[in-house]
């Protein structure tokens, strides 16, 4: 993953915050998705920045984890989520 990029969301997408969790609505194929906490988490920072260092970072900084796993498990939801269509991943400019 290249924390160099910039993830967009997907207008397509709606969210909603249930218990510390988020339920996402892809209005296009009307799928639901679901987020845990840290799932959630990372959504938020992509909806206020978008900036992947700064999330990494943010995540870094919130969370014990080690920073490889972080990259890795950022990279796996990412991956899953814009394979899904809920989010764009682009090269800063």
């Amino acid at each position: 993953m290249d924390l160099n990029q910039v993830v967009t969301l997907s207008p397509d997408v709606i969210s909603q915050e249930v218990s510390g969790e988020t339920v996402l609505l892809d209005l296009n194929s009307e799928h639901y998705f679901g987020l845990d906490e840290v799932g959630t988490r990372i959504w938020q920072l992509i909806d206020s920045s978008g900036n992947l260092q700064e999330i990494y970072d943010t995540m870094l900084n919130e969370y014990e984890v080690e920073a490889d796993q972080l990259l890795e498990d950022m990279a796996q939801l990412l991956g899953d989520i814009e394979k899904a269509g809920l989010v764009a991943l682009k090269a800063a400019s």
